[in-house]
């Protein structure tokens, strides 16, 4: 398509979108919960048309050579539908954030001050590969009076395409504008770099979703604010006071429940006191359960099977299974390694010392932070916040998961008596 023609295709979906983000800023919550609650309905009831849609996309996934865990986050089947279609039901059932009062408080002059949130606007989501991020960003940016304009990736088009029609029951159903949630109906990579710089007059914030590259051009090229992150290198430290079977189970469970996701973690540190204990069977676990490990020479020396780590590895987010393995002089070596390495996504600390753990929570300056427990919880919905659009490494505006109160900002409300200022 040329430049005229994309013009053309996006100018009146960004026209749309702002009048149906003015509806959506005065819908009440029942209005919302309305739209969602058939739009769950829909995805259960079209759930295979999704899945032959779905199978088109894998098929050819398939045949463009996508990696193993590229084709994870595409491929969809009766489980993830139907969590999908639970997660919107969650979605709908959260607290409506839109006019929340978040501080309100009065002035010795009389003056009755509220700070109250509203919705941000029109978001843009341009994603990768998983199509239930369709669903997931749609719901949100509804539940929190956003209309959406989302711009999937090629590989999972057919998907997005058969989602994203539910999500358009829900609005029809609701009487709420279809335009609320739109799909970019063109593949063409020059719709990303539309949206990225001549729709400022219509879309208020990016969030990009998928690999570096890709957040990478978002955030170079943007000319809105962004919300997101480069990437995930999250870190499990094991310290010398955890406990063996649990340590073996959550750097299990981090690193490969799903390697693909940005919660997976990509380093595991071991402090040195405890490594003729526990550093051996948390490799053999790893190696045994087909991930490749590679450590330095501590590591190394504990299983034959270990590959020499190289420094660019300390960096590499692989979502993948293979992880990178080191050992520490204690928790302050192991935070040091992680704000030197580190993406600033998620940590994670396994410890029976409170003190240390506290220390670690304390000092380590990423968006989410874990005792005692998995790097893979880092994720909207565990946070119980339904679902997320993604997770931010900002430090502005939104930080973590990024949920319905996180896709609103706030103004100020000031109520008076005829009060002037002297």
């Amino acid at each position: 398509m040329t430049i005229e023609d994309i013009a053309d295709l996006m100018a009146p979906i960004g026209r749309a979108a702002v009048a149906a983000a003015e509806v959506l800023a005065r819908a009440d919550a029942a209005l919302k919960d309305a739209a969602l609650a058939a739009a769950a309905t829909a995805l259960r009831a079209r759930s295979d048309e999704i899945l032959a849609a779905n199978a088109r996309d894998v098929k050819a996934g398939e045949a463009a050579g996508l990696s193993g865990a590229m084709l994870d986050r595409l491929r969809l089947d009766p489980a993830r539908v139907e969590a999908m279609a639970s997660g919107v039901e969650q979605i709908a059932a959260l607290a409506d954030p839109v006019s929340t009062v978040m501080a309100e408080w009065v002035r010795p002059n009389g003056l009755r001050i509220q700070r109250v949130r509203v919705p941000l606007g029109v978001i843009g989501i341009i994603y990768e590969s998983r199509p239930n991020v369709t669903c997931d960003a749609g719901a949100l940016c509804l539940k929190s009076g956003n209309a959406a304009i989302l711009r999937g990736g090629s590989e999972s088009h057919h998907s997005s395409v058969a989602i994203h029609a539910c999500l358009v029951d829900g609005l029809r159903a609701a009487g709420l504008p279809e335009a609320c949630i739109q799909l970019v109906p063109t593949t063409d990579r020059a719709a990303v770099g539309y949206m990225l710089s001549a729709m400022t007059d219509s879309i208020d914030v990016i969030v990009p979703r998928g690999g570096k590259s890709l957040v990478a051009r978002v955030q170079q090229e943007a000319r809105v604010p962004v919300i997101g992150h480069l990437e995930g290198n999250c870190h499990v430290y094991v310290d010398r006071a955890a406990d063996l079977n649990m340590a073996r189970a959550i750097v299990k469970n981090a690193k490969l429940r799903r390697t693909g996701i940005c919660g997976a973690a990509e380093t595991l540190l071991v402090d040195e006191a405890c490594t003729a204990t526990h550093l051996a069977p948390i490799v053999r676990d790893l190696i045994d359960a087909g991930c490749e490990v590679r450590g330095d020479a501590a590591v190394q020396a504990v299983d034959p099977r270990v590959r020499p780590a190289t420094e660019d590895d300390w960096y590499t987010e692989y979502l993948d299974a293979v992880i990178a393995a080191k050992v520490v002089r204690g928790v302050d070596e192991a935070i040091a390694h992680i704000a030197r390495y580190g993406s600033a996504h998620t940590e994670s600390i396994v410890t029976e010392d409170a003190a240390v753990a506290e220390r670690f929570l304390a000092r380590v300056d990423s968006a989410i932070v874990l005792h005692n427990a998995s790097t893979q919880f880092a994720d909207g919905g565990e946070f119980g916040m339904g679902a997320e659009i993604g997770i931010s490494t900002d430090r502005f505006h939104a930080r973590g998961p990024v949920g319905v109160e996180q896709l609103t900002s706030y103004k100020y409300v000031v109520r008076g008596a005829g009060q002037v200022r002297p």
